[in-house]
């Protein structure tokens, strides 16, 4: 404890002010019934290329919700609410699905992949979510998250992984007190193995689950768990994505670049086709130039950010998150950033996968032993000591801030540690319980039918709705600026792009205009 004070105190409070975060918030669009609304993007909202605050995920129907980047917590999630205000004045009579777990879903081959125009961009990012839909099926795509962006000034690419290295040993405790995706639809799990539970006719469960998102049905693959990446130095974690991203796979090779009839079924036929398709809990990140490779760009210029990709859409809350987890994810990631953090080695690193699937599925359980240093422990012992070490770090957030706001995440987070019966996870299935007849699908449209009245009930200026329609506007002009400045046909940009040279090269030519953008897929 006194090594991490020395280090806390090394920090000061213009430093601790110096944090920047952001949000990228996904939904599905749904009908009023809990259906998937399969309409194209709404018109409204823009280009779903361009426009820097409103996309899509892997579906046509999964909007993502960006904010820019701010020194506040409260800045940004003012932020990410007007996005929403504005997004919910596009929808008609559909809604936005507030949980992580979809809602109803149709015959897998019918959820529509996201649709980004003409330009070899576009279309290269269609062609990449194709290629998900033949390597993990479509149904796994509609899942749906929040993932917070977090940097620190000062830190270095060294101290950037020992964070990412303390975040994966102790993810449990983000997944026990934050998980809200105990229970899914069954037509999620139709025609699939499982080992979920049968709660009704229509909804499936794990009785003490707290993320079925970040669990077996979740965002896994069994290619994927051949890659034992380690995060002890930029140099390794680039070389083990670089081998990924270049060594061919062989039943993707057998799946092939295209069908027999000249459609792309996947951009490249390697265990990944681009970096974002690499699966984690958290991520080393650098904003990239137009016509980057983001693997390129960390390896050039050094880690800028990490991105939180673990946590799963809270349906209480409005627009999925709330100032007190932004606190506490604030504490936590300077908790791991200032801890002590050994390398970590292929036999943690696989412990840390079976943790992070016991927690998911079985977390809430009083008796639930998650593995450290080769022995076994309560997740509520380890989660208990992981949260006084982190008292301090509160403390000086609060005096940095003049706020309480951070000590009163932390003695929220205790609480739950206690009082399990109030975790998010824990308070769906008392809903789904109490007034729904156990069904998830009664539950969340219930709730989002709710959430949508409560953000269209707001303060809402025309001058707000003016400045967003120029914005959705100015994207559809981008959209078509760069679709008309390709010159190249598409095979050939494919070939390029996914190049080894590209992960390596120090520069690119003007054709391939606004490439590097695809790797936002």
């Amino acid at each position: 404890m006194t090594r991490l004070q020395d280090a806390l105190r090394t920090l000061g409070p213009a430093r601790l002010k110096g944090i920047r975060r952001g949000l990228e918030k996904e939904s599905l669009r749904a009908t009023s019934d809990g259906g998937l609304a399969v309409t194209p993007h709404p018109a409204p909202l823009g280009s779903a290329l361009t426009h820097p605050n409103i996309t899509t995920d892997y579906s046509e129907s999964q909007l993502e919700l960006i904010t820019g980047v701010h020194s506040g917590v409260e800045q940004c999630l003012d932020e990410l609410t007007q996005i929403h205000q504005f997004t919910y004045r596009a929808l008609g009579d559909e809604m936005l699905w507030v949980s992580s777990m979809p809602c109803n879903l149709p015959a897998d081959e019918t959820i529509p992949i996201g649709l980004y125009g003409s330009s070899n961009v576009g279309r290269a990012k269609s062609v990449y979510r194709i290629g998900l839909a033949h390597r993990y099926g479509r149904r796994m795509q509609t899942i749906s998250g929040i993932h917070y962006n977090w940097s620190l000034p000062g830190v270095s690419d060294e101290q950037y992984f020992a964070l990412i290295r303390n975040f994966r040993r102790h993810a449990f405790l983000i997944l026990y007190l934050f998980g809200a995706s105990p229970a899914v639809c069954s037509s999620f799990v139709a025609g699939r193995e499982h080992q979920l539970e049968k709660l009704t006719s229509q909804t499936m469960y794990m009785p003490h689950g707290t993320s079925l998102r970040m669990g077996r049905l979740g965002y896994q693959s069994d290619a994927q768990a051949s890659l034992a990446v380690s995060y002890n130095s930029l140099d390794g974690y680039a070389a083990s994505l670089h081998e990924a991203l270049t060594r061919p796979y062989p039943p993707y090779e057998a799946t092939g670049i295209m069908n027999p009839g000249g459609e792309y079924n996947q951009l490249a036929t390697s265990l990944l086709q681009i970096e974002n398709e690499f699966y984690g809990t958290i991520r080393p990140k650098r904003v990239i130039h137009p016509g980057e490779r983001p693997l390129h760009a960390l390896r050039e210029r050094g880690v800028e950010y990490v991105e939180v990709r673990l946590m799963d859409l809270d349906p209480f809350v409005p627009v999925g998150i709330e100032a007190g987890t932004i606190r506490f994810l604030d504490v936590f990631l300077l908790h791991c950033l200032l801890a002590d953090s050994p390398p970590d080695t292929p036999q943690e690193i696989a412990a840390l996968g079976r943790n992070q699937h016991k927690t998911a599925a079985h977390g809430r359980d009083p008796a639930m032993l998650l593995e450290r240093d080769g022995a076994n422990v309560k997740l509520t012992d380890w989660g208990a000591e992981l949260i006084e070490a982190c008292e301090p770090i509160a403390a000086a957030l609060d005096a940095a801030h003049a706020t309480t706001g951070y000590s009163e995440a932390l003695r929220t987070a205790q609480t739950l540690l206690q009082e399990p019966g109030r975790l998010p996870s824990a308070r769906v299935l008392a809903a789904m319980a109490s007034n729904f007849d156990n069904s998830f699908t009664g539950f969340v449209r219930a709730q989002s039918q709710a959430t949508k009245a409560r953000l269209l009930a707001l303060p809402y200026s025309a001058a707000l709705q003016d400045r967003m329609e120029t914005q959705a506007a100015r994207s559809m002009v981008d959209q078509a600026a760069v679709e008309a400045a390709d010159t190249m046909p598409f095979e050939i940009y494919r070939q390029q792009y996914v190049s080894a040279d590209r992960l390596m090269a120090r520069r690119v030519g003007n054709d391939e205009h606004r490439v590097g953008e695809m790797a936002a897929a």
